[in-house]
């Protein structure tokens, strides 16, 4: 009798085993403030599937720490794997190791340099970055009245957001009716507010006296209102993107003017509801987009809801 109970207990136990989906997901940055959004839809979209568990690492932006991260989830036997990379491009070497271990893995947010190529059982979630900065330059050539002098913060230059961020502004300025918005400078600030606020401090002394801000996120923004208010500048457009709860409090206190909503909390579920239907063996689109949506003052109440 003995035995046969312990022979129930180990079949439950394997049951039990492979009908849980372990998942593990590697972060770029716990302390980034969009991504921490990003991570509580993972979170929350993973509480609500039966049998799912996540197990969450910071890859403190270090590439190599990220790929042992992906290894040791391999080594683990995850079920799947949800990656929001470090740099994008080094996304081929993360599909390979997946691909090779025959485990699902999912990219959130930052778009993988080999979208292209995607071998089944690999997917992106995450947003047309060509429509970002495209929305946000678009407004500021509009508050601008089609020309005058901007500067551009970029983010990681590692980072494909950051790169198409920058060239949906040069593409937009290119064309009419914003032709007479001329780029002063562009520098990158690694998406930090701190080093946004420094740039736009040395900006500052160097005698630059932009019309307009075009920051590639919304951290940066608010580092070149911070440093802006400090030396008493109050007549620049400052621009940024991804609708945080701190940039449109930013927007609420009239400092910041145009900012474009990207959908971390959707991100972050589509993730969990791609790697869900990758584990099973359901069709999952290669690409999964979440639309970006252009936020001002006047609709701004929208999106405080969101956040």
């Amino acid at each position: 009798m003995k035995r046969i109970l312990m022979t129930l207990a180990a079949s439950a136990a394997l049951m039990t085993s492979a009908s849980a989906a372990d998942v593990g997901v590697s972060m770029a940055l716990f302390d980034d403030n969009f991504l921490t959004v990003v991570r509580q839809g993972i979170e929350k979209a993973g509480s609500e599937k039966e049998g799912m568990k996540l197990q969450f690492e910071d890859a403190t932006n270090d590439i190599g720490k990220q790929l042992n991260q992906i290894q040791n989830f391999i080594a683990q036997g995850v079920a799947g794997i949800i990656v929001n990379p470090v740099d994008t491009d080094a996304t081929p070497q993360m599909t390979k190791l997946a691909a090779d271990a025959g485990i699902p893995l999912v990219y959130v947010n930052r778009q993988p340099a080999d979208l292209d190529t995607l071998p089944e059982k690999v997917a992106f979630v995450g947003s047309d970055e060509r429509d970002s900065g495209t929305l946000q330059t678009q407004e500021v050539c509009k508050l601008l009245g089609g020309k005058g002098d901007i500067v551009v913060m970029m983010g990681e230059l590692s980072n494909q957001a950051a790169r198409q961020r920058t060239q949906d502004v040069e593409d937009v300025i290119a064309k009419e009716p914003c032709t007479g918005i001329k780029i002063l400078e562009k520098q990158t600030a690694n998406w930090s507010r701190t080093q946004a606020t420094d740039l736009m401090t040395n900006w500052i002394s160097a005698g630059l006296k932009p019309a307009a801000v075009v920051a590639n996120n919304d951290e940066m923004a608010i580092g070149a209102i911070q440093a802006l208010k400090a030396a008493g500048v109050t007549d620049v457009v400052v621009s940024g993107i991804d609708a945080t709860q701190d940039g449109l409090a930013a927007m609420k206190a009239g400092d910041l003017k145009v900012t474009v909503f990207q959908n971390a909390a959707g991100q972050g579920a589509g993730a969990v509801d791609t790697i869900d239907k990758l584990i099973k063996g359901e069709k999952a689109e290669k690409v999964n987009n979440v639309p970006f949506e252009l936020v001002t003052p006047e609709t701004m109440a929208k999106y405080e809801a969101k956040n």
